[in-house]
């Protein structure tokens, strides 16, 4: 092989080494690590008098939270919370979760789901404010937990 190939080819090497540090396609998004982050917190939590304080329960900053009612269209949730971002579903039961955590307009947590295989749920029906500081009942049924919005029980 001569120079004027090595050369193209350690050039093309070293774009494609950029390009994959750069845009990271193994990179987990902050919305899916915080949703790790919440599941972990709510399925090995101690919670003596069985309520908690949605904001600082969280472990990770937002300022407002919507739960969207099942089967609300994918661009009406875009719509909703300003724009679109990766692999939202739509829900397509009754039980399903479709949660959106926003900070300064940007989703930083996004839980989808039923219950049943997430083993947590989140129940609320209006969007909520992190300065509002709502409380949430806490029940656990079998092997999932719920978190309920105490004034909405």
């Amino acid at each position: 092989m001569n120079n004027k190939k090595r050369h193209m080819v350690a050039s093309v090497f070293v774009t494609l080494l950029i390009v994959l540090i750069w845009a990271n396609p193994f990179k987990e998004e902050v919305w899916d690590a915080n949703a790790k982050l919440l599941e972990d917190k709510i399925l090995t939590m101690e919670i003596p008098d069985g309520s908690v304080n949605l904001t600082g329960f969280t472990p990770f900053e937002w300022d407002k939270v919507y739960s969207f009612p099942p089967y609300y269209a994918k661009e009406d949730v875009y719509e909703t919370v300003g724009y679109k971002w990766d692999r939202i579903s739509e829900t397509v039961n009754e039980s399903m979760n479709q949660i959106v955590f926003l900070k300064e307009g940007k989703v930083v947590c996004y839980i989808y789901g039923y219950p049943e295989n997430n083993k947590f749920g989140i129940s609320f029906d209006h969007v909520l404010y992190a300065k509002d500081n709502e409380k949430f009942t806490v029940v656990k049924k079998g092997d999932v937990t719920y978190l309920t919005l105490e004034d909405e029980e």
